[in-house]
């Protein structure tokens, strides 16, 4: 170190800027060209940030190209000063080991947050400019099945040697791809023995499960572990060991003293540098200790262990699938969704075993095996016995690859992610290398089973995997054309059931009923719906609370400024955009089988202060409009309206008049600024005045006569006061047929105009009928409403075969099939425009009996559809952010599971359920099936070898 430090001194000072470039430079051309055997060196995290801090001091834009050498802290710092020399003491334990290959690290580093891995070439760079240390040098090994990955092996296997019969003990650090050769010298050297005298055994929970005599086998290999017992024997009574008996192992809590450990070189041909604990820090650790065991280079890499092991030899039986996913950062998605399919047991069973022979490597459809031996390898590592997290970098890594919308360390949607994974899966494991062409035909009148065997019988000619085998059901779709009313029936596969959440409340809503054609007085009616409805949900409550004729029908509308904002033709509209302080009618109107035009009655009243030196007024929107269908094919003629309109407003006539009477309309055909069908304002010279002036004055002429106006198709307003045999032209059915009334005050005390001004809100009680019945969400109703017909959103619409057009058609799911393995998805997250929303609705599933006989349309199928629950993915927090864990079930044990990253923890059956479950995973409930847990049968009988 005292060198390191002259060549410090002695160092002429570069720019920050001239500093940062060349280590830039540098790391770049080293990280691209590591390869097996390279050596990368740990600084701690708090140095490297400085340094970060000190070149950038004068970067107030770095490009892409600078970001591996900046850091999360280093936008928007203050000048800083340039580093003191380089201290990598708080990274280890023993800071006055004078050797720094033999100082051992700190238990639970974490890249990135304690330290960073450097190449060995800017390690020098760094060294030769500042000085200091411990060097902590670790070398480069390969990893997964086709060991063409590469990883730094930061911990080496930390291995606890019980020496028998004499029952000395002992701690040695060996790279995880050293052989088992390699274990044998040291271990002799430890204990000073020859090697013929010796044979050394797996000794994991303290049995012998497989001796250790294949000495070209790398410890990864033989499935040897972090922390693991291992068993030197000495074959025969040597001298040395005359005066030794035959000590028992005690564990289980009792305190056994161990000797200082020793702590060996790595010869040359080693991957990882040796450094075994102290004895003042404790050689003794449980098999449970969590200790991060290996950390990844930043290029694409995998670590995952092999888990193969000496033939003939079984898994060890100690509890095992209680190992955690270290988070890499925001990939706590990533953790519980895997998890989840981890212990799957049939995923388990399957990808532990010989699966290889199943990889479809020519298949452009999926990974070319590498998404399937990724997570193969991943699934092997966390059933391996220990409890010590894994850094998942290496799946991450080919997740990026494959599917770059989740590369990155930004938070993404488990659900998503999880259907990426089934699907990239099924395509690298599909048993069909050559699809054939199959073309489905519609069902076309024939029974419901021929058609579904047909299409399901078509799919797996296609997909045949471990996917369809366990996750894929089918499911009935029904669509009809809403214009010629065709059928079309197809049955479709699926991988997981994506479920709506329906609202855990009712929803009142107000509206007021008119008469079009005069037969009853208006009324208000309050009817409750689900909340959210639809249009028919609504319709279907006002038609059983009011009365109608069996030609008549319902037409609800949305007043606005006393004006018709819209009319809810479609009966699947959804009424969540109408407001509790909206306001709704709905019109008894005939049911016409012809072409019909909609006369539409706009009320208005006179404006105040508007009366000039001409006698003209001004009028404005009032009250509700009225509306009446029209016969197109009819002469309607101006006296027609007149008689309509009466008929229309007769209800509302107070007692003592009649339609007959004295009303006068008091010089309202002088119009000033009308109004058209949008409520613009017509000019003066856009009405039409078809009376002489004298009749202004004239009272006697209007007997009778209401004061109409119909706005023609160019804005004018024609007085319907007079030519009353003219006819009416239409310009056509979908234009309304706009006609104005005037309401003077002379005229309102002939009728009772009190519905018409006071239309009430939908919520008309105000937030206090907002406290609406609270009702549980079940799983059920969740179900019922993903079954429930609905129309096709205008981006799917259907290209109906009778009539050769794109059609909104409605769409009808029934479940057929249902699989092994039922995966349902929550839909918590919405989009709206650029808003994004989650519900916290706390939904009722069911952790046993989970019931689906009932929803299988498929009524020749007679199994019974019963499932259990066995893990559940949950979100915390709000969209963009928050938190994802996994509650898991282990069977054998039945003990539920938190699976938070990186800690796992026991937990009660009733806390299983609350508002944060997202996925639900449910296997099927069988006789077979009710003894067999996520693993562990498979484990038992699981060969290491195979």
């Amino acid at each position: 170190m005292a060198e390191t430090s002259r060549r410090s001194s002695c160092f002429v000072s570069l720019t920050p800027e001239a500093e940062r470039l060349k280590i830039r430079d540098i790391s770049l051309s080293s990280e691209s060209q590591s390869r097996e055997g390279d050596t990368f060196y740990l600084i701690t995290q708090r140095w490297w940030q400085n340094w970060l801090d000190y070149v950038n001091q004068d970067q107030t834009n770095v490009t892409n190209e600078d970001a591996p050498l900046r850091g999360s802290e280093s936008a928007g710092f203050c000048a800083s000063r340039r580093p003191i020399s380089i201290d990598n003491t708080d990274l280890i334990y023993d800071t006055t080991c004078e050797d720094s290959s033999f100082a051992e690290l700190h238990d639970k580093l974490v890249e990135g947050r304690d330290y960073i891995l450097l190449p060995q070439e800017v390690w020098d760079q760094l060294l030769s400019w500042y000085g200091g240390g411990p060097t902590l040098a670790r070398k480069v090994i390969s990893s997964g099945l086709s060991h063409t990955e590469l990883a730094v092996e930061v911990y080496p296997l930390r291995l606890r040697l019980l020496l028998m019969p004499k029952g000395d003990r002992s701690t040695v650090r060996i790279g995880k791809k050293e052989s088992i050769g390699e274990l044998y010298r040291r271990a002799c050297e430890i204990f000073d023995l020859n090697i013929e005298q010796v044979r050394i055994w797996d000794y994991y929970g303290q049995r012998k499960h497989a001796l250790m005599n294949d000495v070209d086998k790398t410890l990864d290999d033989a499935n040897i572990q972090m922390d693991q017992d291992i068993l030197v024997e000495v074959l025969n009574n040597a001298s040395s060991f005359a005066d030794g008996g035959c000590t028992s192992v005690q564990e289980n809590g009792s305190t056994v003293q161990e000797p200082t450990s020793f702590l060996l070189e790595p010869t040359k041909s080693s991957l990882s540098i040796a450094g075994g604990l102290s004895a003042s820090k404790g050689a003794s650790r449980s098999c449970s200790s969590e200790i991060s065991q290996s950390q990844n280079i930043s290029s694409p890499v995998r670590e995952l262990d092999n888990t193969n092991g000496t033939s003939g030899v079984t898994t060890r039986g100690s509890p095992a699938g209680l190992t955690g996913l270290v988070n890499l950062g925001n990939t706590c998605f990533m953790n519980s969704a895997i998890q989840c399919l981890v212990h799957t047991p049939e995923f388990a069973k399957y990808f532990r075993e010989d699966y290889h022979r199943e990889i479809n490597w020519q298949n452009p459809l999926g990974m070319v095996g590498e998404l399937a031996l990724a997570f193969g390898e991943l699934l092997r590592k966390l059933w391996a016995p220990g409890r010590t997290p894994i850094a998942p970098r290496a799946f991450k890594a080919k997740l990026a690859r494959f599917a770059p919308q989740f590369s990155g360390y930004n938070q993404h949607d488990s659900q998503e992610l999880l259907a990426f994974l089934l699907d990239g899966l099924h395509e690298d494991l599909n048993r069909v290398k050559h699809k054939p062409y199959v073309k489905s035909r519609d069902a076309d009148g024939r029974p419901d089973e021929e058609v579904a065997d047909e299409y399901w019988a078509n799919h797996t000619a296609r997909n045949d995997s471990i996917i369809v085998d366990v996750c894929q059901g089918q499911y009935k779709s029904t669509l009809v054309c809403p214009v010629c009313n065709k059928v079309s029936v197809t049955f479709d596969p699926f991988m997981y059931l994506s479920l709506p959440l329906q609202s855990t409340v009712t929803r009142s809503i107000t509206v007021t009923i008119f008469s079009s054609d005069g037969s009853a007085s208006p009324n208000v009616c309050t009817v409750t719906i689900p909340k959210p409805g639809r249009c028919r949900d609504l319709l279907q409550a006002l038609t059983s609370a009011s009365t109608l004729k069996p030609n008549e029908k319902l037409l609800l509308a949305e007043i606005r400024n006393h004006l018709i904002l819209r009319f809810f033709e479609d009966p699947f509209t959804s009424l969540s955009s109408v407001k509790d302080d909206d306001r709704l009618v709905a019109y008894k109107i005939s049911n016409h089988t012809g072409e019909t035009s909609l006369l539409q009655l706009i009320h208005r009243s006179e404006e105040e202060g508007t009366n000039n030196s001409k006698g003209t007024r001004g009028w404005k929107p009032y009250g509700t409009p009225l509306v009446l269908p029209i016969s197109c094919s009819d002469v309607i003629k101006r006296g027609d309206i007149q008689s309509m309109v009466q008929k229309m407003l007769s209800p509302l006539l107070r007692t003592g008049f009649s339609s007959k009477s004295d009303a006068l309309w008091n010089g309202s055909s002088a119009v000033a600024q009308p109004t058209d069908v949008e409520g613009k304002i017509c000019s003066d010279s856009d009405v039409v005045r078809s009376e002489p002036e004298d009749r202004m004055n004239s009272e006697t002429d209007a007997v009778d006569k209401l004061p109409l106006q119909l706005v023609d198709e160019n804005n004018a307003c024609i007085d319907l006061t007079v030519e009353e045999e003219k006819a009416i032209e239409f310009a056509s059915s979908s234009t309304p047929l706009i006609v104005f009334i005037n309401w003077s005050k002379k005229l309102r005390q002939k009728y009772d105009v009190h519905y018409l001004e006071n239309l009430p809100e939908v919520c008309r009680n105000g937030p206090a009928s907002k406290k609406a019945r609270s009702e549980p969400l079940s799983l059920y109703t969740c179900l019922e409403s993903f079954l429930r017909e609905e129309p096709l959103v205008p981006e799917d619409m259907w290209l109906c075969p009778r009539c050769k057009e794109r059609r909104q058609a409605s769409k009808k799911l029934d479940l057929w099939r249902l699989p092994e393995v039922l995966v349902i998805h929550l839909k918590r997250f919405s989009y709206s425009r650029s808003m994004k929303h989650k519900l916290e609705t706390f939904v009722n599933f069911p952790i046993h009996d989970l019931e689906l006989t009932n929803y299988v349309a498929n009524k020749n199928n007679t199994r019974q559809q019963l499932y259990e629950l066995y893990a559940l993915i949950n979100h915390y927090g709000g969209m963009g952010s928050g938190h994802y864990t996994a509650y898991i079930k282990l069977v054998e044990e039945n003990r539920w599971y938190n699976f938070d990253d990186s800690h796992i923890s026991h937990m009660n059956e009733d806390e299983v359920k609350s508002p944060a479950a997202y996925v639900l995973f449910y296997r099927r409930v069988t006789k077979e099936s009710a003894s067999l847990s996520n693993g562990a049968q498979c484990s038992a009988a699981y060969n290491v070898a195979s």
